[in-house]
């Protein structure tokens, strides 16, 4: 061997080696660790909760109404009852069994008839009536009962008011009290108190007018001591004047709460 070489012992050589090793190996061995770890602290697919979905609404409840006109009449003469119904899969009036969901019928009665219409459905069952009054021929009021009436002959049993207005004035008074006292002397005898206005203003306006009127009547008769069960209301507006004339007089007559008597079969 030459000189100037060192010569290691083969266990030191050895030992060196090793080291070598070692030191080469550490950066490989670094990255295998941060990769485990990494893969270990890896993000979780979060889990999404499902929301049930919403239930269905309940089915909407049956509406029924049923009308009839006129609401009085004399045995023999027409009425028309009509009728509407709304989420109704079936639909009954107790007169003539099932019908269409709307609709209108003539009938002839001769005697007194409430009709109930029922309508059921998904929703529910909803349930109305109406009552048609058929009367016999009025008996004439007892001598003496007599009023004065407006200006004019319009009859024994109205009561006046003045323009845009429903309430009973004091000269009326004197009407309610004879009205009142004939309706006791004849307990068989019903009304009916007609709500009448001039020509002035809207159909709608004086519909309501005529209702208001016949009503503070109806209340004034009842006050009276007259059963609220004898008596019922009805308004015509401007739809049915006594008098057709274009003037304050007539308009005046037209002003009214008009009573007609009945006898109930």
């Amino acid at each position: 061997m030459p000189s100037g070489y060192l010569l290691w012992p083969r266990k030191q050589a050895g030992l060196f080696g090793a080291r070598n090793s070692l030191r080469n190996g550490l950066p490989i061995l670094s990255t295998v660790l941060i990769a485990v770890l990494f893969s270990g602290c890896a993000a979780k697919t979060p889990t999404v909760a499902t929301t049930p979905p919403p239930s269905p609404p309940p089915p909407p409840a049956p509406t029924a109404s049923i009308e009839a006109s006129p609401i009085a009449v004399q045995a023999g003469q027409p009425v028309i009852v009509s009728w509407k119904t709304e989420n109704a899969a079936e639909v009954n009036i107790d007169q003539f069994g099932p019908v269409q969901p709307n609709g209108s019928q003539s009938v002839t009665l001769t005697g007194s008839t409430t009709y109930r219409i029922t309508a059921k459905g998904p929703g529910g069952v909803q349930e109305r009536d109406v009552r048609v009054t058929v009367t016999d021929a009025v008996p004439e009021p007892p001598a003496g009962s007599e009023v004065l009436t407006e200006g004019g002959p319009l009859g024994r049993l109205d009561v006046f008011f003045d323009i845009d207005d429903a309430s009973i004035r004091p000269d009326q008074l004197g009407t309610i009290r004879n009205d009142a006292v004939f309706l006791k002397q004849h307990p068989e005898v019903h009304i009916v108190v007609e709500g009448h206005c001039d020509e002035l203003g809207s159909t709608e306006y004086n519909l309501a007018l005529g209702e208001r009127r016949a009503w503070e009547v109806k209340a004034a008769l009842e006050k009276a001591g007259i059963s609220a069960g004898r008596i019922e209301t009805i308004s015509y507006g401007k739809e049915k004047p006594y008098c057709e004339e274009q003037s304050d007089t007539c308009w005046r007559m037209n002003r009214r709460a008009h009573i007609v008597m009945q006898v109930e079969r």
